[in-house]
């Protein structure tokens, strides 16, 4: 019995817990080739602040913790300047 308990307390050990609200995301190959390893995300909810990359936050599987800072936008637009300026480019108003 004692054997039992043992071997069932190391398969427990053994089993990767999820984090509540994430996923496993298994292997897949880019549109460009790339090749993304499987791993573990937040689901998709309305905000930035809990996913595990942002400041603030940590990876629980891998202790990393969060570095992106969710109120500054990171994209950016195909003439190169940065999205959400406060600049109305194209507009009449805007001698610029």
């Amino acid at each position: 019995m004692k054997s039992l308990i043992a071997l069932a307390v190391i398969f427990a050990a053994s089993t990767p817990v999820m984090a509540a609200g994430s996923h496993y995301t298994r292997g897949y190959i880019r549109n460009d080739g790339t090749y993304v390893q499987p791993h573990y995300s937040t689901n998709a909810d309305s905000t930035k602040l809990n996913n595990w990359s942002t400041q603030g936050n940590y990876n629980p599987y891998t202790g990393r913790e969060g570095t992106i800072d969710p109120y500054r936008s990171t994209r950016s637009n195909p003439f190169g300047s940065p999205l959400n300026t406060g600049r109305n480019y194209g507009s009449d108003d805007n001698n610029n």
